[in-house]
């Protein structure tokens, strides 16, 4: 559950204003005039702290509620500008789209590809097949995982094969582009937490005691919040 005390605005707001900002192409200042015409008068910087105090904590709560993904995954990186620089969002999905996990890393080498299998695996499970384009450090992190494996995972270049990831990193980059850029790189993964999970809310991949749920109000419930307007 999440812990609102101190918080001088309701938690409805507070909810409000962070799901809208990982859900739609807004900046905080855009989100500020936004609440103004709607009678509230919250500063956007308000608005960042929220959002990276409380993102990654809804997207852990989140993952319990997660349903299964399938065994044969597309994996590839994306990336993200933080303080300026280019950074790595390796992502992957599984072959009806659904997202499998996501990582932002500070640098695309062989370390990273196998840190983000790692917590990939750890979540969700390992894969029967990974599909990747020809990376000589992501195939290397899948030929160090398969080292110790009796039955190894297999692994399939394939340029078409990825088109599905590719194309699913356009509905991030199209939030995460008004963002303008990340003043840190803990702030960038904070927010991009809450920015997939929206995504994966939208592709309908939790399941909350059975109950037939709006966008909206998914996200309210796996904050642990029940939604009164």
């Amino acid at each position: 559950m999440l812990n609102f005390k101190g918080m001088r605005f309701p938690t409805d707001v507070i909810l409000l204003c962070i799901r809208w900002y990982v859900a739609y192409p807004l900046s905080y200042r855009h989100l500020e005039e936004m609440m103004e015409e709607r009678g509230v008068s919250v500063d956007h910087s308000s608005i960042n702290r929220w959002a990276i105090r409380f993102l990654p904590l809804i997207e852990k709560m989140a993952r319990k509620h997660k349903h299964p993904v399938g065994g044969s995954w597309r994996m590839d990186e994306t990336y993200i500008k933080v303080k300026g620089v280019w950074k790595y969002l390796y992502r992957a999905v599984d072959k009806q789209g659904k997202t499998v996990d996501f990582l932002l890393t500070a640098k695309r080498d062989m370390a990273a590809a196998k840190r983000f299998f790692d917590k990939a695996m750890g979540a969700n499970g390992e894969p029967d097949k990974v599909a990747m384009d020809k990376s000589g450090a992501n195939k290397a992190a899948i030929d160090a995982i398969n080292a110790g494996r009796d039955v190894p995972i297999v692994v399939r270049q394939v340029k078409y094969l990825n088109n599905i990831v590719e194309q699913d990193h356009r509905a991030i980059k199209r939030v995460t582009r008004p963002m303008l850029g990340f003043k840190s790189f803990r702030c960038a993964a904070q927010v991009i937490a809450g920015v997939e999970l929206m995504h994966m809310i939208r592709k309908g991949q939790f399941a909350i005691d059975g109950t037939v749920m709006s966008f909206a109000n998914q996200f309210y419930a796996l904050a642990g919040q029940v939604r009164t307007a």
